[in-house]
């Protein structure tokens, strides 16, 4: 019964810590609407990674050097608006100034950089639930953050392809309203820190 439980609350917390990065996933399936099958896949698997690697930090941060960490908590919610703002903004940007003869392929297909931005960004948040783990074995750590880690995959992959979707209808305003959702997001974050 332990067992069912525990997989229930990792599968539960990795929804709930998904929910950001299949919003930025959907936005990235908007700003390129004619992704692979391998970049829908590379997407999600970079947001996956990092939903694994934030709550083990926290741990880590947890039984090392918790009073920095704590400390540190408080800049999380600015990190990721400032993130989110700037990846969002440069979206906007070039929805903005994109011309009509613009098409939206594998071009607007994120850089490296945008998507560990990306990662951190919705994943930040993430290092806290080092604090809710921290009584568990190192073992059943790993196993909770792989866990979040799949869930958070297939929320992506379906994220992507639900931008995708829309982004084919929507051609070169799929930029405008993807950069609009970035910085949503980092404004839903920040705000949502404060209540």
């Amino acid at each position: 019964m332990n067992t069912l439980l525990f997989l229930f609350n990792s599968i539960m917390m990795g929804v709930g810590l998904a929910m950001d990065a299949f919003c930025v996933s959907a936005a990235n399936g908007l700003r390129c609407p004619r992704m692979t099958g391998k970049q829908v896949l590379c997407i999600s698997s970079v947001f996956a990674f990092f939903q694994f690697i934030m709550p083990l930090i926290g741990y880590i941060c947890v039984h090392t050097i918790l009073e920095y960490f704590t400390a540190f908590g408080r800049f999380i919610p600015w990190i990721a608006l400032i993130l989110l703002f700037y990846i969002g903004g440069k979206m906007l940007m070039e929805g903005i100034h994109s011309t009509d003869n613009d098409e939206n392929n594998t071009s607007g297909f994120p850089t490296v950089s945008e998507l560990i931005i990306q990662g951190i960004a919705t994943s930040i948040d993430a290092l806290s639930v080092g604090f809710t783990i921290a009584g568990l074995t190192i073992a059943s750590a790993l196993l909770e953050a792989g866990i979040i880690a799949v869930v958070t995959l297939a929320i992506c992959v379906v994220g992507v392809h639900l931008g995708k979707a829309f982004g084919t209808g929507l051609k070169k305003h799929a930029n405008i309203l993807g950069g609009c959702i970035l910085i949503f997001i980092g404004l839903e974050i920040f705000i949502s820190s404060f209540m």
